[in-house]
């Protein structure tokens, strides 16, 4: 397997990436994956993509470093997917690693991630992983102005 970083404008995104990280994420389109990536990137949104030996994209990262007062500065993981028909074959936990290496690298004290509620097989591989649960998520949905 090979793990590699992939920049803004790469055609690989479209190629490669979204049809993985629309197995998370279906409602991205081209133009709104393009569009995010585009806007993110100067944030310090980053995707790594795991390839299996016969050159398949098998899984997707999107990440970013975060500074703050809670954790001072911590790998924060947007998107974590592997292609459904590669699961339970080592993806997961290599792009885990990969990600490590970059916290690591950019003297991160933290990687994290949140993960839907309703996502039990991906908490199993959290957990197995040696991510902690250590918080809660709230979210308040604002609706456009107008409305």
């Amino acid at each position: 397997m090979k793990i590699i970083d992939v920049e803004p404008g790469d055609p690989r995104l479209e190629s490669d990436l979204l049809p993985v990280l629309g197995e998370l994420r279906p409602h991205l389109t081209p133009e709104l994956f393009r569009d995010v990536y585009e806007r993110g990137h100067p944030q310090g949104l980053r995707f790594s993509a795991a390839y299996a030996d016969d050159g398949a994209c098998v899984g997707v990262a999107g990440w970013r470093i975060v500074h703050n007062t809670s954790s001072v500065k911590k790998l924060y993981v947007d998107d974590l997917v592997t292609k459904a028909v590669s699961r339970s074959g080592g993806v997961g936990h290599a792009l885990v690693e990969h990600l490590e290496g970059h916290a690591r690298a950019a003297g991160c004290f933290e990687l994290n991630l949140d993960s839907g509620t309703h996502r039990t097989g991906a908490h199993r591989f959290y957990l197995r992983e040696r991510f902690d649960i250590v918080a809660f998520h709230f979210t308040r949905m604002l609706k456009p102005r107008g409305e």
